[in-house]
């Protein structure tokens, strides 16, 4: 049973040894997802300490995914944005455990994304994601809009360049 539940400050720290396996299984899986092949236990629960900071500060949403009680993904939506942008946010950081893809969660999660960015009064969505990856693929069967490709802009794990595609989505 898939279970998509939005984390408080507290739930996140408490869940950050979770959520930091799910990171490094996903880097050890070649994502690029802002870590290379070297990200440590350590690195990656400090990294979701800070995430819970963020939702503590009300500066970001952590969604969590649970299939049969086990965290094995997530997803944050970055809410805090400039004086000029208060109907937009920034999803980011989708990753699902490679145990637990084919099962739905990617998908769950991005659909509880959009609606906890509704419900916090944003009404403009944009991520950017790998090129030609099955996550590109996913927002496209979602509805998001594709507004281009940006060569060489981020590496895999392995220090290999990869290009980035830049989605948007409408909420309103």
């Amino acid at each position: 049973m898939i279970e998509i539940r939005r984390l408080s400050a507290a739930e996140g720290r408490q869940y950050v040894a979770a959520l930091a396996g799910v990171l490094l299984d996903c880097v050890a899986g070649g994502a690029s997802v802002s870590f290379m092949a070297s990200l440590s236990k350590a690195e990656a629960e400090s990294f979701f300490e800070k995430v819970a900071e963020g939702v503590e500060w009300g500066e970001r949403i952590l969604l969590a995914a649970f299939l049969d009680s086990e965290l094995l993904g997530t997803v944050q939506i970055i809410t805090a944005t400039p004086p000029n942008q208060p109907h937009r946010a920034d999803v980011a950081k989708l990753l699902v455990h490679r145990s637990a893809r084919g099962q739905g969660l990617a998908r769950r999660l991005m659909e509880q994304a959009e609606g906890a960015s509704r419900a916090a009064g944003k009404t403009l969505l944009v991520l950017d994601t790998v090129t030609g990856g099955d996550a590109e693929r996913l927002y496209m069967r979602l509805g998001w809009t594709k507004a281009g490709i940006i060569p060489n802009y981020a590496l895999f794990p392995d220090g290999r360049f990869c290009d980035t595609t830049v989605f948007w989505k409408d909420l309103a």
